[in-house]
């Protein structure tokens, strides 16, 4: 004979014991505790941040003026250092020396320092293209400027001696 075997997968549905049920409602106790505390500091912190902004408010009504003077006076601090950094000296000799060298057929009508870049540029004016062509090779052996580079020409039609205005640049080196 055989034995049907019974199985029940859903099983019969006991009651909660009095420990689990202990557990319960300590475990709810714990979370409403948790969740009061969460909504007491959430207040207190969006109080504090309101006394923040307005005292940020009020100390930036009471020196709007102190304030930009002093950042006026940061800038010019700061564009005084970098003019100071430029190695003046001896880009200008080398410079005057380049021109000397092309018998004076050269002259330099301006030189703009590119702090940011670390770069100069250089507008000069010449005779003819060859000269200034001598001129830049000339400062390809300076000390103080690294790569110089011819950006630029043009021939004057304006003037009756017809000169080539022409733009240089490089970088320069720092000399211990």
């Amino acid at each position: 004979m055989r034995q049907s075997i019974q199985l029940d997968f859903a099983g019969g549905r006991r009651g909660i014991s009095l420990v689990g049920g202990l557990l319960l409602a300590t475990g709810a106790l714990a979370a409403s505790g948790v969740l009061l505390e969460y909504r007491v500091m959430s207040q207190h912190r969006a109080g504090l941040e309101m006394r923040l902004a307005a005292l940020a408010q009020a100390e930036a009504q009471a020196r709007p003026t102190e304030s930009i003077a002093d950042t006026r006076t940061a800038v010019s601090a700061e564009q005084a250092a970098l003019d100071l950094a430029t190695p003046w000296t001896l880009l200008l000799s080398e410079l005057e020396q380049a021109s000397k060298e092309n018998q004076d057929q050269v002259a330099v009508l301006g030189v703009e320092p590119d702090h940011a870049k670390h770069r100069v540029r250089v507008t000069a004016e010449s005779r003819t293209l060859a000269l200034a062509l001598a001129y830049v090779e000339r400062l390809q052996s300076s000390r103080s400027l690294q790569y110089p580079m011819l950006d630029r020409h043009e021939i004057r039609a304006d003037d009756a001696q017809h000169p080539v205005r022409f733009e240089l640049s490089g970088a320069w080196r720092d000399m211990p």
